[in-house]
C-alpha cells in the first residue's frame, strides 16, 4: 500500500503535515477529511525498483538515529512478549515516532508484514534504518522462534555502540571546535586587524624587519587570493572524497587513521571494540561463525580491519581456526586473539567477545580523557606561537621607530 505525505489545516486554522497509508490518492484524502483535516498538499511516497524486489523511497533529509532505533527496537520486543502480534505492535509504535524518515519506513514495514514477508525482509526494504547486522539477527530470531529475545539484545547492542560513539565524539568535538575558533581569530587578525597597523608602517617608508614581511606578505596572499585558496580546498577535499570512494584509498586511510599519533589508539581501541561486541552478538543470536563474520566485515567501518576479517572467513573455510588468522595478520591485539582463542578452547567464545568489549570501553573512556587532556595544551601552544609571531611581527618595526624618534 503505497504511503502519502500531506500538508493540511485544523478545523481549528493551525497546520498539520504527516504521512499517511492509503491505496489511492482519493482514500487518503477521504481518511484525512474524517479526522477533520483540510488537505493542502498531497504526495506519494513511490516505491522504487531494486534488484527485483521493491527498496521503500526514503526523503533525502531521512537520518539514522541509533538511540530512536534503540528504543524502538526495545519496544516491539516489550510488546511481542506480552503476546501482541508484531502487525498491531508496529501499529502502536508507529504514531508516536519522531522521525519523519522512521515513520515511513514503520508503514512500510507493517504493510509489508501485512502482505505476508517476514519481518526480516520487510526490514530488508529499508536500509537506511535497518543495516545488514539488524536484519540477520531478526532473520535468525524468527527462524529460532525467539524474536522477542532477540530485539533485545539487538537494543543492548545499538545503545553500547551508540554510547561508544558519543564517546569518541566527546573527546573529539572539543579540540575540534578549539580548532575552528583559533583559525577564524587568526583569519581575522591577517584580513582586518593587521592590514590597517602594517600600512601605517609601511606609509613611514623605514626598513621593514623580516618577520613583519612575511606577515605583511601572508596578509596580502589572504585579501587578495582567498578564492584561490578556497578553491584548492575545495579541489583536496573533492579528491580526498573521490580516492575514498575507490578501495585502494580507502585502505590507505583507514590504515593512517588507526597509526596516526595520539588519535589512532582511540580509534583502533573503537574499532576492536565494535568487532567483538557485534562478532558476541551475533553468535549469541545463533548466526554461524562464517555469516557472522560476513556481517561484521560490513559494520566494523574500517577497511583494514575489513580484509583482516575476509582472509580469516576465508581461512576458517580452509579448516582454520578463528584466532590464528587474526595472531598472523598483527592487527588486532594479542590479548584479544589469546581471549578468542581461550573461548574456543572453552566453548565460551560470546562470553568472552563481551569481556574484550568490556575491557576496551573501559580503555575508549580512559584514552579519550588522556587525548583531551593532551590536544587541549597543544592546541594552546600552537595558537599562542601564531599570536606571538603577529604581535612580534608588528611590535619590532614600531620599536625601530621609537628608537629613530
Amino acid at each position: 500500500m503505497p504511503v502519502f505525505q500531506y500538508k493540511a489545516i485544523k478545523h481549528t486554522g493551525d497546520p498539520a503535515e504527516g504521512v499517511i497509508d492509503a491505496a489511492t490518492p482519493r482514500e487518503a484524502r477521504s481518511r484525512l477529511r474524517a479526522q477533520s483535516l483540510q488537505v493542502t498538499d498531497l504526495k506519494p511516497l513511490i516505491d522504487v525498483a531494486e534488484e527485483g524486489g521493491t527498496v521503500a523511497a526514503q526523503p533525502v533529509f531521512a537520518r539514522r538515529n541509533l538511540g530512536e532505533i534503540a528504543m524502538l527496537t526495545r519496544q516491539i520486543a516489550t510488546l511481542l512478549n506480552s503476546g501482541i502480534p508484531l502487525a498491531q505492535s508496529l501499529s502502536a509504535l508507529i504514531d508516536q515516532c519522531e522521525s519523519k524518515g522512521l515513520e515511513i519506513a514503520l508503514r512500510d514495514v507493517r504493510e509489508r508484514i501485512q502482505q505476508g514477508s517476514s519481518f526480516a525482509n520487510a526490514l530488508a526494504k529499508n536500509p537506511r534504518f535497518f543495516n545488514d547486522l539488524y536484519v540477520n539477527m531478526v532473520r535468525a530470531g524468527e527462524a529460532a522462534g525467539n524474536l522477542d529475545h532477540v530485539l533485545l539484545r539487538l537494543a543492548d547492542y545499538i545503545q553500547a555502540q551508540n554510547r561508544l560513539r558519543s564517546k569518541i565524539v566527546a573527546a573529539l568535538t572539543y579540540p575540534m571546535v578549539m580548532c575552528v575558533i583559533g583559525v577564524g581569530v587568526v583569519v581575522f587578525l591577517l584580513g582586518f586587524v593587521v592590514p590597517k597597523i602594517t600600512r601605517v608602517l609601511q606609509e613611514r617608508k623605514q626598513a621593514i624587519p623580516l618577520p613583519t614581511e612575511m606577515l605583511i606578505s601572508l596578509c596580502d596572499i589572504l585579501r587578495h587570493h582567498w578564492w584561490a585558496m578556497v578553491g584548492a580546498f575545495i579541489l583536496f577535499w573533492f579528491l580526498f572524497r573521490l580516492a575514498l570512494a575507490t578501495e585502494a584509498g580507502r585502505l590507505a586511510w583507514d590504515t593512517f587513521l588507526l597509526r596516526v599519533p595520539v588519535v589512532g589508539p582511540l580509534f583502533k581501541k573503537q574499532a576492536v571494540s565494535r568487532f567483538a561486541t557485534t562478532f558476541a552478538t551475533l553468535l549469541e543470536s545463533g548466526l554461524p561463525a562464517l555469516e557472522a563474520l560476513r556481517i561484521v566485515k560490513a559494520v566494523v567501518d574500517n577497511m583494514l580491519l575489513a580484509n583482516t576479517i575476509e582472509i580469516v572467513r576465508n581461512r576458517i573455510v580452509e579448516g582454520a581456526d578463528i584466532s590464528t588468522p587474526l595472531r598472523q595478520s598483527k592487527v588486532f591485539p594479542p590479548s584479544v586473539c589469546y581471549m578468542i582463542a581461550v573461548g574456543e578452547e572453552s566453548g565460551k567464545l560470546e562470553q568472552l567477545l563481551h569481556k574484550v568489549a568490556e575491557a576496551y570501553d573501559e580503555e575508549i573512556e580512559i584514552t579519550s580523557q588522556k587525548v583531551t587532556a593532551l590536544i587541549e595544551p597543544l592546541m594552546i601552544v600552537c595558537m599562542a606561537s601564531v599570536v606571538l609571531f603577529i604581535v612580534l611581527s608588528i611590535l619590532l618595526p614600531i620599536l625601530e621607530m621609537s628608537k629613530v624618534g
